[in-house]
């Protein structure tokens, strides 16, 4: 794309490490359980939380290997990158059921190395390797809806 593309605005800023430690949280856990992205998120620097739709409670294993494989894509030293196409070019590469009504036909496409890749329009880091540890420091599971609380150390 030649001209400078026109995207939505955030509507807050997020901390970049945790926005993308949320980004690799999102890829584990449809590897692994094979559940889409995260249906509702609270991004903060000091802790975090994502809401997934999951069919029965998850057990304290499957919690800590989320953790540890989280924690294996950081320690990959993965490079973030953002590109941007239209929503026809995105349609095969990215779940894009999610975007608001109001999102601009130019998307901004944010890639964790070959890990995960997502239309974004947060601030990110640019290496995994800026990120640091990744904690679960609670979850609950209610009715259908897994709760993962986490930090970075």
């Amino acid at each position: 794309m030649d001209k400078k593309p026109i995207l939505n605005k955030p509507t807050k800023r997020e901390y970049p490490p945790m926005h993308t430690a949320e980004h690799l949280l999102n890829a584990t856990m449809g590897k692994l359980f094979g559940c889409e992205r995260s249906r509702n998120t609270h991004i903060e620097r000091k802790k975090s939380k994502c809401d997934y739709e999951f069919s029965s409670e998850p057990s304290k294993e499957d919690m800590e290997r989320v953790e540890q494989e989280v924690n294996k894509a950081i320690q990959r030293a993965l490079t973030v990158t953002t590109s941007y196409m239209s929503r026809e070019e995105a349609k095969g590469l990215v779940d894009l059921s999610k975007l608001p009504a109001d999102a601009s036909d130019t998307l901004r496409i944010v890639k964790v190395g070959d890990y995960d890749i997502c239309a974004c329009i947060g601030e990110h880091v640019e290496n995994t390797s800026e990120i640091g540890e990744f904690y679960i420091t609670t979850y609950t599971y209610n009715d259908g809806n897994l709760r993962i609380r986490f930090k970075l150390k």
